[in-house]
């Protein structure tokens, strides 16, 4: 029997993105095409908005009431999602989207020395 939850701390690098997609695969041991998308577009946002190499905490957890909440971790308070909806002219911009129309609610968790931002499915 798996663990109750999945973390892993590494850094948020491109090729560390497929690789973490195929352990919450291995951990949740069944199609979770939506969580693999989550995990992939946070861990993406931490790259893309607070730099790649960036040290992050990314865990994964089945809830008692059968959601899955997934927590991305990284160390800059100040950089904060933000949901816009992109023209067809921009070539980013969707991720949050993405997330919000699969997740059943999504926040952020600010403290001092970082924040957490988090989803459930």
């Amino acid at each position: 029997m798996n663990p109750p939850y999945l973390e892993a701390n590494l850094l948020a690098v491109p090729k560390a993105v497929p690789e973490l997609r195929h352990a919450v695969r291995v951990h949740l041991g069944d199609p979770c095409c939506d969580v693999q998308l989550c995990v992939s577009e946070l861990v993406g946002n931490v790259i893309r908005h607070v730099g790649e190499g960036t040290p992050v905490r990314v865990r994964v957890s089945r809830r008692e009431d059968g959601r899955t909440r997934i927590e991305v971790t990284d160390p800059d308070p100040r950089a904060l999602p933000v949901l816009r909806h992109a023209t067809d002219a921009d070539e980013g911009g969707r991720g949050l989207v993405l997330l919000d129309a699969v997740a059943l609610r999504w926040g952020v968790e600010q403290g001092v020395a970082g924040k957490t931002v988090w989803c459930e499915l």
